[in-house]
């Protein structure tokens, strides 16, 4: 039963084993098959020979396969036939071997199950036949028999090697490979009408699909009357019934698992068509304007299409544009009837606001007209926000889904709060997708079921409520992009992706995915993203997210524990804003968790940056209901979104929204009020929010731009062989809005013949213009100007200019025009020139001459170079017509004059000039009035005829004239201020602000800051005729101060005047010892108080004859009774510096008392003062730099102390700080008494000090002398006060150094110069400057006299000079343990002084170093028994008086012992 059983089982196993082997070998035959269509390089020769085989049984009863002989010289072939003899590829020949070897062969098969087909190709190619491997033959071969088996022997290494290719092939690892063309299509031209046939050989396994396209993809099964597509072996072909409008480029893709191929074949086809040779006309008429709707209405825009001539069955084609080309939705509907283009939109929403155009297409060309509709929102709650729009899905997989909005234009009563993101699940059933409001205008929906469809929408929050919905966005899948490809069905096109699915029963373990990287990052969540692990088996993977709070430490908190997630790429909410995080990711499957990815690194949660406020808009006119309103961009703004322009009636504050949808470029904004005075302003808008509102815009009026007049003097700026640079003037009148642009004209001039006129430019351009232009060819040019109304008529044509290469070493200016045109004045302006010749322009002349002169009539307007670009011409004849022109100056000449300008006739218009003003409030402006205004005027401020950059410093008003008020009045603001009225006649004027600035300065802080006067100015006459002025002030601080001024000059403290400021009572007063003549004027007290300032005057004229006689008389009688002063104190600075205080006095006796008193002390007989006090004359002296010593009386039969003059004078200051002070002299007697005062401090003290300084400064000549060690300029003072400042200077001020030196000794002002070289030969000046006055002594110095006695001085010193004459030598190497001796020859005059130096330390004679200098000649050094230590750097130092000199040598003590070791260690 067992035996039966065994016998069973065995018949059972040989029958599998045959099936299995019979599978394999079909399975080979078809790999081969596909191997032999790869090859490209087969030829047909190969095929031409091959045997068939047979099958028989083993006497095992297996079935194999034996060839049958083949011919002596027949190649062996590896190519398999079918029944009808084609060539279908490869076969795998069977293994040849000893029977012996086949039989051990057959008995292992017969335990083999399965047989791979990379063990049949190895046992084919590696092992031969072991009956030929045995036998050994010795033959005698023929040559013809040996050149056959040579060429047999490189046949088989040639086979060897295709089955070794083939073998790679085998590999299941690469086995797969990317398609290949190994015949591509080839382009045709066929009749209309017939068939065309497109034919490739395509290699690649897996099998690739074929994809068609002639601008999109052709589907041969939904056209199968027009394509018919066929795929058999490899051979693909495609066959297309042609008519004339297939004419195209088609393209064929092949695609697998591998990539994609792809070739191209040009298809063209001949024949009639109905429009060929036909040029259409197109023409858009009955247009749609701009539009404006509701939210939930439908509107419809439509246009009539006229298409010249009109052809039968053709038709146009029209596309509809915003932004993009529109396709039809549910939202939106074209309809084309084929006269008229209609597009209706069904429920507006803010989605749909935008820039409409609609374009007809025609094979002429296109023609296009556009038009912006508006959408305006309405809230059903009053102060809720308008809804947001343009939600968008992104980011779609199974986990979840990246919403995105735009925030509305108009927030509602409060700042929005944040967004809500509503979901629909099931039908109509929205489900709200976040508790909290979110801010950030992007967020990330979870929870989703995978598989399923979904729409959004989004609601905006603030205060008042929420707002309305948005708009639903477009339906997304939750699932992962690859499986929504797969889903797509065999008609989608191929995505490149194939999945291959085994079963495994042992799972693998999934390694770390890589890349994680955060994607975003706010305070509301996180998104991370990461690329799936290269290990992952053949299941799928889910995965883990950890997260780290605390940096550095080693804790990790995994994020998703009850669900991993599917797809790479997670959302991460519940993170606390500002703080930092580092996240990881790890795979599990059926088998396991996998290690942990990569950390992301710490992440901080915050919320993106908000933009930046725009630049400041500028708005104009356009139509009588819109404004054009441009801006300057936000500046680091990411994911700008775009801009929401406001308005705004001008003294309200009630802003109206512009546009309810983002834009990001100029905007027109439409709907306005006519007449209405509105302003703007903007705000940026991206993901995070909105950006601060930018500053108003300059008020505007919303009327129509009229177009702007026509330019004049066109102009040659630059010539080059085959391009012609121009240029013109602006037009005088813009049409009240800015010119955008110019359009320039251009005709050939040949013999005095004009040719027809062809444009330039088809865009405007802003200044000058060239184009490709053919040499040595006249054309004349004429330019229009355009506006936001239109394009101005054409200028006048230019004259005939000739396309050649300029050679002009000096161009000519351009741009000339004139402002300010008076009787006798005007003022010319040009633009410099387009290029600057050889060299840069450095200045220009202005010619003038009448227009009734002839062309000898110009006159040069100035004689030197004006390196301005204006000028102002006066000394005009009124009502005379001049002409102008300029010239340019560079390095090179003067060059050719401009263009003329002109006739202007001189003659003065009835305008006001510009006027400065300063009102109650201390405001300082400038003022100009034009009565001649139009519509569209405005005023245009310049400084020095160019445009005013900063705005900081002036203020511009423009109300019933125009008003320049000076922000913070400077000296910054010196200069020339033009004001122009545009749109006029050249109406101008200009106001020249020079130092009369500082008066208005001080007339506006008059107005600001007044000091109240208990009483005005008044006089008093006194006794001895003496006048007194005085005033009282009310209020004042102790910081006031006085300045006195007599007809607008400043008096001070003198002789004549005399000033007192009684700060307890507030009385001021100023004192005259007579009144003379020239005193007849107006005398005024300022005062400064802090900021306050005040002025009274009181003005002595008409009455003055009669006070100055009342003073003379007073006068007289007081001199007749008592004594007095003939001249007051004063002072005198005498040729020797002496500073004397002297006087006159008169009507004395022997019993007047003269009392002299310093600060109030009287100076007494027994003090050293009294002894510098003189009397001669009637004249009193005192000489403060007299210097006295106390002597003792001198024993002697006289008794009398000597004189002090006898004593020598020692060197003191002739006046110093100590001698300042308050200096009286009092005359007295029974008569009556006199007093006079000098005040020797403050300013009188420096007014002493500028008179010794004028003295001092009388210094004589520079003088010049040569010593041994250079030269000396020297100039000689009277006097020398430590005050005086002295400068030298040489090409520049001598800045002091070791060999260039300055000071003084004694009166004596030096400059040393140590060591002269040319350098320092020239001009010096000797600069003595006092504070205030100076004086400057120039030499011219004479080189040759002064340096040849320098140079013989300095000779006959380095023949005396120490130094050294040798004896010592460089370096000394000496072994150790020897003695050093070493003497060095020394010379000099007087004997030099000797010293030892080692290593820069001074060395002293004791046992170890015996220091010796013998004849003043010899110096010697020994150094008994050396060592190491002695090693060094030695110098020998000499010096005298002359110099100094050092003889360095370097000594080495080395030990033989060391240096055999080194030797041995080397060996």
């Amino acid at each position: 039963m067992s035996g039966s059983l065994q016998v069973t089982l065995k018949q059972q196993q040989q029958q599998q084993h045959q099936h299995v082997e019979k599978q394999q070998q079909q399975q080979l035959h078809f790999e081969s098959s596909y191997y032999l269509s790869t090859k490209s390089s087969v030829s047909q020769k190969s095929f031409s020979t091959y045997k068939t085989s047979s099958h028989v049984k083993t006497e095992k009863g297996q079935e194999v396969v034996k060839l049958s002989p083949l011919p002596t010289r027949a190649k062996r072939t590896y190519l398999a036939m079918d029944t009808d003899k084609e060539i279908i590829g490869y076969v795998v020949p069977v293994f040849r071997a000893h029977e012996v070897v086949r039989g051990l062969m057959e008995a292992r098969e017969e335990d083999v199950t399965e047989e791979g087909i990379n063990y049949v190709a190895m046992r084919n190619l590696f092992v031969r036949e072991a009956r030929e491997a045995m036998d050994v033959k010795v033959e005698k071969k023929t040559r013809t028999k040996h050149v056959r088996e040579s060429a047999e022997r490189l046949q088989l290494g040639r086979t060897m090697d295709e089955w070794s290719e083939f073998r790679k092939k085998m590999n299941p690892d690469s086995l797969t490979h990317p398609p290949e063309f190994i015949v591509k299509p080839r382009g045709q031209t066929v009749w209309e009408g017939k068939t065309v046939k497109l034919h490739c050989t395509v290699a690649g396994w897996p099998k690739p699909r074929m994809a068609y396209k002639n601008n999109v993809l052709i589907d041969a099964k939904a056209h199968p009357e027009k394509y018919t597509a066929e795929s058999n072996y490899n051979m693909h072909s495609l066959e297309i019934k042609c008519d004339f409008l297939d004419t195209a480029k088609y393209h064929v893709s092949a695609l697998n698992v591998k990539g994609e191929a792809s070739s191209v074949a040009n298809i063209v086809i001949k024949g009639f068509s109905p429009e060929h040779g036909v040029t259409f006309e197109t023409t858009i008429i009955d247009k749609f304007e701009v539009a404006f709707g509701r939210e939930g209405e439908t509107m419809s825009l439509g246009c009539t299409v006229i298409i010249y001539p009109t052809v039968k069955k053709y038709q146009p084609e029209v596309v509809w544009y915003r932004n993009v080309p529109l396709k039809p939705s549910k939202w939106v509907h074209t309809h084309w009837s084929g006269e008229r283009a209609t597009l209706t939109l069904i429920h507006l929403n803010k989605e749909d606001e935008g820039m409409y155009t609609l374009r007809v297409n025609t094979k002429s060309g296109f023609d296009s007209y556009s038009a912006y509709v508006f959408v305006r929102a309405d809230v059903e709650v009053e102060g809720v926000p308008v809804a947001p729009l343009d939600v968008r899905c992104h980011d779609a997989n199974k986990d979840y889904v990246v919403v995105t909005w735009k925030q509305p234009a108009v927030e509602g009563s409060s700042s929005i709060l944040g967004y809500y993101i509503d979901c629909e699940v099931g039908t109509h059933h929205w489900a709200q997708c976040n508790d909290t409001p979110v801010k950030y205008a992007r967020f990330p929906v979870t929870g989703l079921v995978e598989g399923r469809s979904y729409i959004f929408r989004v609601r905006a929050l603030n205060k008042a409520g929420v707002s309305r919905p948005s708009r639903v966005s477009e339906a997304v899948v939750a699932m992962d992009p690859s499986d929504r490809a797969r889903l797509r069905g065999p008609s989608a096109p191929w995505t490149g992706m194939i999945k291959f699915t085994e079963e495994d029963s042992t799972g693998v373990v999934p390694g770390e995915p890589t890349d994680v990287v955060v994607t975003e990052a706010t305070k509301s969540y996180v998104v991370l993203a990461w690329k799936p692990p290269v290990q992952r088996g053949h299941e799928g993977v889910m995965y883990y997210i950890e997260k780290q709070c605390m940096s550095g430490t080693d804790t990790w908190q995994r994020v998703n524990t009850g669900m991993p997630v599917k797809s790479p790429r997670f959302a991460l909410f519940d993170l606390a804003e500002g703080k930092s995080y580092s996240f990881r990711v790890r795979c599990c499957n059926s088998a396991g968790v996998g290690e942990p990815s990569e950390s992301t690194g710490d992440i901080t949660v915050g919320d993106k940056l908000l933009p930046s406020a725009p630049g400041n808009p500028v708005a104009t006119r356009n139509t009588d209901t819109s404004v054009v309103v441009f801006w300057a961009a936000s500046k680091d703004v990411k994911h700008l979104a775009g801009y929401y322009i406001e308005c705004s009636v001008v003294g309200t504050d009630d802003w109206v929204p512009c546009n309810n949808k983002p834009v990001k470029q100029t905007f027109v904004c439409h709907g306005l009020t006519t007449g209405a005075n509105l302003v703007f302003r903007v705000k940026a808008v991206n993901a995070a929010g909105y950006s601060q509102s930018s500053s108003n815009s300059d008020a505007v009026v919303v009327q129509a731009a009229i177009i702007p007049g026509k330019p004049s003097g066109v102009t040659l700026l630059e010539a080059v062989k085959d391009y012609m640079v121009l240029g013109w003037t602006a037009p005088a009148n813009n049409g009240g809005a800015d010119v955008r642009g110019y359009f320039v004209d251009y005709r050939t001039v040949k013999g005095g013949v004009v040719g027809k006129w062809h444009e330039l430019n088809h865009q405007a351009l802003t200044t000058t213009s060239y184009k490709n232009l053919k040499e040595n060819v006249f054309y004349q040019f004429q330019v229009r100007a355009m506006n936001m109304a239109g394009v101005s008529k054409a200028s006048l044509p230019s004259a005939s200019l000739e396309c050649k290469e300029w050679t002009i070493t000096v161009p000519a200016p351009v741009g000339l025009h004139v402002l300010e045109v008076r009787d006798t004045s005007v003022v010319v302006l040009w633009e410099p020139p387009a290029f600057n010749g050889r060299t840069p322009v450095n200045g220009y002349y202005l010619d003038i001459k009448e227009a009734s002169a002839g062309s000898d009539g110009w006159k040069a307007v100035h004689e030197k170079a004006n390196k301005m670009k204006y000028m102002k011409v006066t000394g005009l004849k009124a009502g005379t017509s001049y002409i102008f022109h300029v010239r340019a100056q560079n390095l090179a000449g003067v060059g050719k004059p401009s263009a003329a300008l002109g006739p202007i006739l001189a003659q003065t218009r009835p305008t006001k000039e510009i006027y400065v003003d300063v009102d109650d409030n201390g405001v300082i402006s400038m003022i100009f009035e034009c009565s001649e205004m139009k519509e569209g005027s405005e005023f245009v401020w310049s400084k020095n005829y160019q445009a005013i950059t900063d705005t900081s410093r002036l203020t511009i008003i423009s109300e019933k004239g125009t008003r320049a008020i000076f922000n913070s009045p400077s000296l910054e603001d010196l200069g020339t201020f033009s004001c122009v009225v545009t749109n006029t006649d050249g109406i101008s004027s200009s106001y020249t602000l020079t130092e009369e600035l500082k008066r208005l300065l001080d007339i506006s802080h008059e107005h600001k800051f007044p000091i109240p006067f208990k009483s005005q100015m008044a006089m008093d006459l006194l006794e001895k005729g003496r006048v007194r002025f005085w005033t009282q002030l009310e209020k004042y601080t102790s910081d006031c101060q006085v300045e006195y001024v007599f007809n607008d000059v400043i008096i001070t403290q003198g002789k004549k005047y005399t000033m007192n400021f009684d700060k307890s009572t507030g009385i001021i007063e100023m004192f005259m010892d007579s009144l003379e003549v020239t005193d007849e004027g107006t005398f005024t007290f300022n005062l400064v108080d802090g900021k306050a300032k005040g002025t009274t005057s009181l003005v002595l004229i008409g009455d003055f004859r009669e006070l100055q006689k009342k003073s003379e008389f007073a006068r007289a009688e007081w001199v007749r009774k008592q004594p007095h002063f003939v001249e007051y104190l004063d002072f005198t600075v005498t040729p020797a510096c002496d500073v004397l205080l002297k006087c006159k006095i008169g009507n004395v006796k022997r019993e007047t008392e003269i009392i002299w008193s310093k600060d109030a002390i009287e100076i007494a007989e027994d003090d050293e003062d009294s002894q510098k006090i003189e009397m001669k004359d009637g004249e009193l002296t005192f000489n403060i730099g007299k210097w006295i010593i106390k002597q003792e009386q001198k024993k002697g039969k006289e008794g009398k102390k000597p004189p002090a003059d006898d004593v020598p004078p020692p060197p003191r200051p002739k006046i110093s700080k100590q001698d300042a002070g308050i200096y009286e002299v009092f005359l007295r007697d029974e008569r009556g008494k006199d007093k006079s005062t000098f005040n020797l401090t403050d300013a009188g003290y420096q007014a002493v000090m500028n008179e010794l300084f004028r003295v001092i400064n009388s210094s004589s000549e520079i003088k010049v002398v040569s010593t041994e060690h250079g030269i000396i300029l020297y100039s000689m003072v009277t006097y020398y006060n430590e005050d005086l400042r002295v400068g030298w200077l040489h090409d520049g001020k001598i800045a002091a150094s070791e060999r260039v030196k300055s000071g003084v000794t004694g009166e004596q002002l030096w400059l040393k110069i140590n060591e002269p070289t040319e350098k320092d030969k020239g001009k010096y000046t000797m600069d003595v400057f006092d504070g205030k006055d100076g004086v400057k002594r120039v030499f011219d110095l004479s080189w040759e006299e002064a340096f040849e006695e320098f140079q013989k001085l300095a000779a006959a010193i380095a023949e005396r000079r120490a130094r050294v004459v040798g004896g010592l030598p460089d370096v000394v190497a000496i072994q150790e343990g020897k003695s050093l001796n070493l003497t060095g020859n020394v010379w000099g005059e007087p004997q030099p002084e000797v010293c030892w130096m080692k290593n820069d330390r001074e060395l002293l004679s004791d046992d170890r170093y015996k220091l010796k200098f013998e004849a003043g000649k010899f110096a010697s050094i020994t150094i008994a028994s050396v060592t190491t230590a002695d090693s060094g750097k030695y110098a020998l130092v000499v010096k005298n008086k002359y110099g100094t000199e050092a003889g360095e040598f370097t000594v080495s003590v080395y030990n033989p012992d060391d240096e055999d070791s080194k030797e041995e260690k080397k060996d």
